[in-house]
């Protein structure tokens, strides 16, 4: 199933993230935890393709996602259900599921080469706001964790203008926030010297 992502980023201090939960008086319960597993060719090929393709596993679904950058703030994702044993196939060979598969193909991708390169997870929770979803996302990689809040928008200038609002409301600076597969590939690297 192919979408428009319209998202907006913005990292948080942990006493930024804490007193968003505090504010929409968020419950243990409304807390999911997301593992989501990242591939890509040993050259990256992926990456230059301003791409992304992941498994993202809860306890409610399982799917692969291929993100495709389509500007700042918005990108295709096409997304596949799959089993537990499928993910987990996925995982050990890299290949993805035959409409992502033939998609990397045809932009020069050799799916024989992709290969899971690392997990992160996620502890997310996502409120209704202003007809959009706000998301706020803990997460750990690597010996690290980090905080953000996203908004989901069906429009760019409108969500634009919301999440502006809303970090000026709340007093959180605005910050340049890259996405999770960015700042997990630093920490990788970084760690590998």
């Amino acid at each position: 199933m192919k979408q428009v992502e319209i998202e907006f980023k913005n990292m948080l201090t942990q006493t930024e993230y804490e007193r968003l939960l505090h504010f929409f008086a968020v419950q243990p319960e409304q807390i999911i935890t997301l593992r989501n597993d990242y591939f890509d060719t040993a050259d990256f090929s992926i990456k230059k393709l301003q791409s992304a393709l992941r498994i993202r596993e809860t306890s409610q679904y399982i799917e692969c996602t291929l993100k495709e950058a389509d500007t700042a703030n918005r990108s295709i994702e096409t997304t596949i259900p799959l089993s537990a044993v499928e993910a987990q196939q996925m995982r050990n060979t890299g290949i993805p599921p035959l409409p992502i598969k033939k998609h990397l193909q045809s932009k020069g991708v050799d799916p024989t080469t992709i290969a899971c390169f690392g997990s992160l997870t996620t502890e997310r929770v996502e409120l209704p706001y202003h007809g959009g979803t706000l998301v706020l996302d803990h997460t750990f990689y690597l010996q690290k964790e980090d905080f953000e809040v996203e908004y989901e928008a069906a429009d760019e200038k409108i969500g634009a203008t919301i999440f502006s609002e809303f970090l000026h409301k709340q007093q959180i600076p605005k910050r340049a926030t890259d996405k999770k597969i960015a700042r997990f590939n630093y920490a990788l690297h970084a760690q590998k010297g």
